[in-house]
């Protein structure tokens, strides 16, 4: 998308089921050029974090009663905000389609001329049962699914829902939105003539860390979501398919699911152990307590890369060591050679990485991760007896403060 056809456009999009694994690569591209992101509370957070810096970031969730916006002044706002020349994301969670009230606020774009694009998302429909190990559909069990909202318009004199065919469907039964009215729905459908006995699953938070899935049958369910003080949002199974579940439920068996851990690495190095970690069931909350900046003697370093010739070892303490001295390198210089012929040296994997992957040998790396260590392993290459050696590593504070 160029910036042409980006201005004054509305992108009502998906966020999808809470696991940021499941957002859309489109969905992702619309975010990262936002100007406007607006978005509900089941969003997952992280992809605030995918909008640039100048992007306009504006919470309008609602929880049942409590709208942050009401909805009319949210279709304004996306008026407003198109008319402005922007590109205005409109997140939602889920399917924007899909009980998100994304088609009337469709309709009123249209009505007021700005054009828009829906990119829909992964549905909590499927994947919050899916992750509890329950397909919705299975050959065994049934050949479709009825979805419907425990939700409905408060102003309609009575529910529009027709219990009479619900009960004696035999598809599976998928409510979105119920945990509230699971105890009047569960008598409505025993009432038309559904088995007490038929298996219901509620899963909370679906696909997240914070999953949790509560299983009991039309007779008890209303009575297990007291027990538990389970709360929305979840999406609910009725259906003899919940006698999978137990088989089946891959995610919530991971050997980290349940565990919140705090990552408190730069935001550029926390994805990759914030990713393996979510693989493994983890909830991560990424607080980093340190940021990299670039140094505020920078005569340091000017000596350093004049004399880049004289030195037979240069030691790296850090992958952002590595990174900081290549990106005041390449500033200077235009090629890799200019270099020398300086043995390498790496305190840890991760920092050799860094250089293997600018197709640097690396000399010498300890087994311990600690510099009396380094010193022994470029010990066993040659003596550092009169060898001078470049030592790349953080800013002291000693030296920042002293004078000139």
């Amino acid at each position: 998308m160029n910036k042409e056809s980006r201005a004054g456009k509305v992108y009502l999009v998906g966020a999808g089921p809470g696991d940021p694994g499941l957002l859309t690569l489109k969905a992702a591209e619309c975010i990262r050029e936002a100007d406007v992101l607006v978005y509900d509370a089941l969003a997952n957070w992280e992809f605030l974090r995918m909008a640039p810096a100048h992007c306009e970031l504006i919470y309008a969730g609602k929880r049942s009663k409590n709208h942050a916006i009401p909805q009319g002044d949210v279709n304004q706002l996306l008026v407003d905000k198109a008319h402005q020349g922007k590109s205005i994301v409109r997140l939602k969670g889920g399917d924007p389609y899909l009980f998100g009230r994304g088609g009337e606020e469709a309709e009123k774009l249209r009505a007021e001329g700005v054009p828009f694009e829906v990119v829909h998302g992964v549905s909590s429909i499927y994947a919050a049962p899916g992750y509890a190990g329950i397909p919705i559909t299975h050959r065994d069990f049934c050949s479709g699914f009825t979805v419907i909202t425990g939700h409905e318009d408060p102003t309609k004199p009575e529910s529009s829902l027709d219990y009479a065919h619900l009960a004696q469907t035999r598809e599976t039964l998928v409510i979105l939105m119920g945990v509230e009215r699971i105890g009047i729905i569960s008598r409505e459908l025993i009432r038309h003539g559904m088995s007490p006995d038929m298996p219901v699953a509620m899963t909370r938070w679906g696909t997240t860390g914070k999953q949790k899935t509560i299983v009991g049958n039309l007779t008890n369910i209303a009575d297990l979501v007291t027990q538990h003080q389970f709360e929305a949002p979840a999406v609910t199974v009725i259906g003899k398919v919940v006698s999978l579940r137990e088989s089946l439920n891959w995610f919530e068996n991971q050997p980290l699911f349940g565990q919140r851990i705090v990552v408190t690495r730069t935001r550029e190095q926390a994805s990759q152990l914030s990713q393996k970690l979510s693989r493994l069931g983890a909830s991560i909350l990424e607080i980093p307590t340190i940021r990299t900046v670039e140094p505020t003697q920078k005569g340091y370093l000017k000596d350093a890369f004049s004399q880049l010739g004289s030195y037979e070892w240069i030691v790296f303490t850090s992958p952002n060591g590595v990174d900081w001295f290549f990106h005041w390198f390449f500033k200077i210089h235009k090629d890799i050679r200019s270099l020398g012929g300086a043995k390498l040296a790496a305190v840890g994997p991760a920092t050799a990485q860094k250089l293997k992957d600018l197709h640097l040998d690396v000399d010498a790396m300890p087994h311990k991760y600690v510099a009396p260590e380094i010193v022994r392993s470029m010990q066993d290459i040659q003596s550092l007896e009169n060898v001078m050696v470049l030592l790349m590593r953080a800013e002291s504070p000693a030296r920042t403060s002293r004078k000139n």
